[in-house]
């Protein structure tokens, strides 16, 4: 690291579970982040100028006056922009030493397996079931850790597979693919603006900790937030030896 790095990052360094080999850690990831919406915003925030190294941000949808509300790494003159070139400029102007690559179109299951075989950590902040499924299988078959996060209403939910581990369960196990279009869009049902926040800033937080290699993951348990009580549950997770994913079969 540089002086400007050891420097921008001594709050890190100062902690003895991170230090400077932790913080070196960091900047040499690569992080792979699908979706710069409302949960996607916070963790790319927090991830750059928490300084991994490299961060690839896929997103082909365009920044809308209603995202404003709740996905805060845009802004008002985002309006019509790409959301990846828009957190891209965003971060750049927070932190200049993170390399910041940008997927701006929808993605093949070609193109997205050789994203996910690039990158360290993959943090899932899609909003459709399809995407999921999606980067659920090819992590598990490239074996890269998933975080992934979900919100709606005032409800959301964060768990990590860590698919190094044989025993890791998968978000199959977790939401069985039945065929059934049952998902709901903030568009349709809404969301409550701070609680995207909070559970992408906890994706931004299990994903550095992997990258560093500190702490306990979230790997087996299921971390729910009803944000109208302000109730944090954890629900345990176990591999379905019968998932077609990551199963024994």
């Amino acid at each position: 690291m540089n002086d400007n790095q050891l420097l921008r990052y001594s709050r890190h360094i100062l902690l003895p579970s991170i230090a400077y080999e932790g913080q070196e850690s960091l900047t040499k990831s690569h992080a792979l982040i699908v979706g710069a919406g409302g949960l996607g915003s916070p963790a790319a925030l927090y991830m750059a100028a928490g300084g991994v190294g490299t961060l690839t941000i896929c997103d082909f949808d365009e920044v809308d006056l209603t995202n404003l509300q709740r996905q805060i790494i845009h802004t008002t003159l985002s309006v019509g922009m790409n959301k990846a070139a828009s957190a891209q400029q965003t971060i750049k102007a927070i932190n200049p030493e993170v390399v910041v690559n940008t997927v701006q179109e929808k993605s093949t299951e070609a193109s997205m397996s050789a994203l996910i075989r690039a990158a360290d950590v993959v943090l899932d902040c899609s909003d459709n079931f399809a995407t999921r499924y999606a980067l659920n299988r090819l992590c598990h078959q490239f074996k890269k850790p998933l975080v992934s996060g979900a919100a709606i209403g005032f409800e959301g939910q964060v768990t990590v597979f860590d698919f190094r581990h044989q025993t890791s369960p998968c978000y199959h196990c977790l939401f069985p693919d039945d065929g059934t279009d049952s998902e709901m869009r903030c568009s349709e049902n809404g969301v409550f603006a701070p609680l995207v926040g909070m559970i992408g800033t906890a994706q931004a937080a299990e994903a550095m900790k992997l990258l560093m290699n500190i702490g306990t993951s979230l790997e087996g348990r299921l971390l729910l937030l009803d944000a109208l009580t302000m109730e944090w549950r954890t629900i345990r997770l176990s591999q379905d030896q019968k998932c077609p994913v990551c199963g024994t079969h």
